[in-house]
């Protein structure tokens, strides 16, 4: 007796990364408010249930804070505009949140560099 594997996480994974590339046209050319700047989503996690999905972004330019604020307050914009453009039962709730990982990146690449650059006058 055969068993079905289960697809529902390559589901969620995808269903996810389809909303990282709606989102950001949506942002980009549908949404109006000053507050959020040049907006870059990093990444997309999704509930299984589908019902909530935190949405990660990192910003170019500007107030992090602002543009976190007013993502949020756009946030059922976001959605109808997703709920045109996916076919799934349920369009998830948005949640999103500043991502630092490209500034500690880059706090971490001048530590390094700076560690370098010290090691490299001692000798």
């Amino acid at each position: 007796m055969a068993t079905k594997k289960s697809t529902t996480p390559n589901r969620s994974f995808k269903v996810a990364d389809q909303i990282q590339r709606d989102l950001t046209e949506l942002i980009a050319r549908e949404l109006k408010d000053p507050r959020v700047g040049m907006v870059t989503i990093q990444a997309v996690e999704v509930t299984p249930d589908y019902a909530h999905a935190k949405v990660f972004f990192s910003l170019l330019v500007g107030d992090s804070k602002a543009c976190e604020e007013g993502l949020n307050q756009a946030a059922g914009f976001l959605r109808a505009g997703l709920f045109k453009r996916l076919h799934i039962h349920t369009v998830p709730t948005l949640h999103f949140i500043f991502d630092r990982t490209t500034e500690r990146a880059a706090d971490m690449n001048a530590l390094i560099a700076r560690a370098v650059s010290s090691r490299a006058k001692e000798d």
